[in-house]
């Protein structure tokens, strides 16, 4: 298990907030932030922490993807025609690893791509490990067969936390999906709200 996914609750505990929406989230108990000093009285953040928290809850949200990946997607964001904020999430939206999760294959983003980098997902018929791969329109998403009766994806299948998004098709009993359409930021469920706005100001000081 990498660094990253077994500090996921950490990451909500330290913004204050629980990113996926799960009843297991410590900040339910918790709302402070972890460590010795957690509980210290929070300060009026400046604009700068305000733009650098909301690119932190969208990092995080996306499975912790780390900063020069990030920043490549707003790169990508900012030279496409439209808004930039909406491009981002739109590329955020088509990693594999989060359509995964959107289809209710997995449980968390984390297991998401721990799932694609095992080697249980095929694209178009043909396996794929590569969780940032960028799915699309005519991608047909399937879970191998031999891993359609694993206990992970049954039980994420049949999870009522969190329902599949209207842009995502998902047949649950083929274990087979696509994207409908492009998701546009009104789209996504997100269980808190992200400001990909406050990102592109940010990245663009």
């Amino acid at each position: 298990m990498t660094k990253r996914a077994e500090s996921k609750y950490k990451i909500n505990r330290r913004l204050g907030v629980n990113l996926w929406g799960r009843a297991k989230s410590p900040i339910a108990k918790r709302e402070y932030g972890p460590g010795q000093h957690g509980q210290r009285r929070k300060q009026k953040p400046t604009d700068f922490g305000v733009q650098l928290m909301a690119k932190q809850k969208l990092k995080g949200y996306y499975g912790n993807i780390g900063e020069k990946q990030f920043r490549k997607y707003y790169e990508e964001a900012v030279r496409r025609k439209g808004d930039t904020s909406e491009n981002l999430i739109e590329i955020l939206e088509r990693r594999l690893d989060t359509i995964i999760y959107r289809m209710k294959l997995a449980v968390t983003p984390f297991a998401a791509r721990q799932f694609v980098n095992h080697g249980h997902v095929l694209i178009n018929g043909k396996r794929l490990n590569i969780p940032s791969y960028l799915v699309k329109d005519t991608d047909v998403i399937e879970v191998k067969e031999k891993s359609k009766q694993l206990t992970c994806v049954l039980d994420a299948a049949q999870s009522g936390e969190r329902d599949v998004p209207e842009y995502i098709e998902v047949d649950h009993r083929a274990m087979r999906g696509r994207i409908l359409r492009a998701p546009k930021l009104s789209d996504v469920p997100y269980p808190v709200q992200m400001e990909p706005n406050l990102v592109v100001e940010f990245y663009s000081r």
